[in-house]
């Protein structure tokens, strides 16, 4: 593994069903650039996502500590609507839009924002069948590849990835 960059370290939150590119790509592409990924979820157990590709968590969300982390992701996939019936899962998330730090949502992901309830007047995009949700949450939908909003960056799916990448890699402050 490369030298970790700026001491950044990102937070994933998983669940089952996760989407597979949506969890793995980014996650290996930001190891990729030395940023130390932790995975969390309910349990330090497998998890397998849509395509049948497994990760553990190496914490449970009981046991971060946000302040560790410069950085979110929430994959989508079905894993969205489980992580938010976490209240700790949810109160991580709202302790990053307290601190203006960078989080990525992609697809479903944006139901755990829904949850924590900062989207009221955010620009956001995400998986169409959410998009409602989104809506009646206060967001302000667009239907686009990729929508950042200050610290928030959006994606809809996975052929949005590269885009997404590329947005939330710029809120890590990394040159590409």
């Amino acid at each position: 593994m490369r030298k970790q960059k700026n001491g950044m370290k990102a937070l994933f939150l998983v669940a089952e069903g996760f989407e597979d590119l949506e969890l793995f790509y980014p996650l290996y592409r930001l190891q990729e650039e030395g940023i130390e990924v932790v995975v969390a979820g309910s349990a330090k157990q497998p998890f397998e996502g849509k395509r049948g590709y497994k990760i553990t968590p190496q914490k449970t969300f009981e046991e971060i500590n946000p302040s560790d982390y410069g950085m979110l992701v929430i994959p989508g996939g079905k894993s969205p609507e489980r992580v938010r019936l976490s209240p700790e899962a949810v109160g991580i998330t709202k302790y990053f839009f307290e601190k203006g730090l960078a989080v990525g949502a992609i697809c479903h992901g944006i139901q755990v924002l829904i949850s924590a309830g900062v989207m009221k007047g955010k620009r956001a995009t995400c998986y169409e069948g959410v998009r409602d949700d989104l809506k009646a949450a206060g967001g302000i939908y667009g239907d686009k590849e990729v929508v950042v909003d200050k610290n928030l960056v959006t994606s809809r799916m996975p052929s949005d990835l590269p885009a997404f990448m590329r947005e939330l890699m710029k809120k890590a402050g990394l040159k590409l």
